[in-house]
């Protein structure tokens, strides 16, 4: 392994950071993305995505991507958030560190324990 070490990511940060991989989103939508892409397993609610929110932000690894209007809303403002390249380099090195776990454990030959893929 990496004799490099870095602090695992919980399971809410790393959901979090995989949706805004691929594009800006608001909360919601967010929150909507990490229960449909881990068929239910992860669920984050509003309390938990602000507070992560607000840490990443402070870490710089997320950053507001601005305020928008919702079309047929009136008055009605989501802010939007996207990865900064310090954010796409720690998410980078938290796949990079489960590639070797699951390396080490296939060589482990733990049968039928570690999946194929």
């Amino acid at each position: 392994m990496n004799t490099k070490t870095i602090d695992a990511l919980s399971p809410h940060v790393l959901a979090i950071l995989l949706a805004l991989a691929g594009k800006e989103r608001h909360g919601y939508e967010i929150m909507k993305h990490v229960a449909e892409t881990s068929q239910g397993n992860i669920q984050i609610g509003p309390g938990t995505l602000y507070s992560a929110l607000k840490r990443l932000l402070k870490d710089g690894w997320v950053e507001l991507a601005g305020e928008r209007e919702l079309v047929d809303k009136e008055d009605e403002r989501r802010k939007y958030y996207h990865l900064t390249p310090l954010g796409k380099k720690r998410l980078g090195a938290e796949l990079q560190r489960y590639q070797e776990v699951l390396a080490m454990a296939r060589a482990s030959n733990l049968e039928g324990l570690v999946p194929e893929l």
